[in-house]
């Protein structure tokens, strides 16, 4: 079964998101609270549709959750911009596309603090979903509207979504 490795370094950083430190998966995700970068990549189709990714049983934050199209961590030594281009290669196996800055904000919840670098981009093109994710699939604004609050997705895409669904309306 996979896992996540607790002994991946991230990059500590203050709220303007200057490195300060660096520190482990796990001491990141013990509760700590220690602030650390992600990036999150929405993915719309030309009909509007916004692609989620289902998180896996065995992730150890949100497990079975459908969420973000891509998020990842910065590792340390990486950039935002490094960092997005792994993690939507990884993720989905798409190498060619533009990213649009969306915002950026802290995200708490009881076990972690993240600073959320969000993007979002238009892309028609093959998904092809890896083994870190149980798959996924686009969804029209009216399904995400449905389910918002009934525990089918993340809190911190939750609290995105009102943003992107104006952006895209």
């Amino acid at each position: 079964m996979n896992k996540d490795n607790n002994q991946e370094m991230f990059p500590l950083v203050d709220e303007q998101g200057n490195i300060t430190g660096a520190a482990t998966r796990g001491e990141c995700h013990n509760g700590s609270k220690l602030l650390h970068p992600v990036v999150h990549l929405h993915v719309f189709n030309s009909q509007g549709e916004l692609y989620l990714q289902k998180r896996p049983d065995w992730k150890d934050i949100q497990p079975g959750k459908w969420d973000t199209s891509v998020g990842g961590h910065v590792d340390l030594g990486e950039s935002v911009e490094m960092a997005l281009r792994r993690e939507v290669r990884e993720e989905l196996g798409i190498t060619e596309f533009t990213p649009e800055p969306v915002t950026h904000y802290i995200f708490e919840s009881s076990r972690e603090r993240e600073l959320v670098f969000v993007h979002k981009t238009t892309y028609d093109g093959e998904i092809c979903p890896s083994d870190e994710l149980d798959g996924g699939r686009f969804w029209t604004i009216a399904e995400l509207k449905e389910n918002m609050g009934k525990g089918v997705f993340t809190p911190n895409f939750e609290g995105e979504i009102g943003k992107l669904i104006a952006l895209e309306e």
